[in-house]
């Protein structure tokens, strides 16, 4: 597993819930670009359209090579499992669930997303957790 991008901001934003694992349909030119790691996924979300689990606002830069460009933030459809479709759809129902994408990367050659069922957090509970870094990088630098 060659791991391309990390959503960073996820864990301070965001309480994960529950992570899954989805295939993700592309063009040929759009694999080659992530695979060179010319791809964004921090203001990308996930939403159900007809029972479909579709990727928005996921920016891959177009190819250099290719011979027609394609719309660098186009929906994407993910490709899970019916049930696991219908679990997040149950979840995502619940008040305040969103989907977001954690992590891509390659896998056998297979480029996959890690989606995962969030929580926003609040002010407060951002504001301690900066508190709690800087007095461990205190108690560190002490040491």
């Amino acid at each position: 597993m060659k791991s391309i991008v990390k959503n960073k901001k996820a864990s301070f934003t965001y309480h994960i819930l529950k992570t899954y694992e989805a295939g993700i349909a592309l063009n040929g030119a759009e694999v080659k670009s992530i695979r060179l790691g010319k791809v964004s996924i921090k203001s990308s979300y996930g939403k159900i359209v007809d029972g479909e689990i579709y990727l928005f606002d996921m920016h891959i830069s177009p190819y250099d090579k290719a011979p027609c460009s394609i719309d660098p933030k186009r929906e994407r459809k993910l490709l899970l499992h019916k049930g696991q479709i219908r679990r997040i759809e149950n979840e995502i129902q619940k008040k305040g669930m969103t989907l977001i994408p954690t992590e891509v990367y390659l896998e056998r050659e297979l480029v996959k997303v890690k989606i995962a069922l969030v929580i926003g957090k609040k002010k407060f509970e951002k504001k301690d957790k900066i508190i709690e870094r800087e007095q461990k990088r205190e108690i560190r630098k002490n040491l």
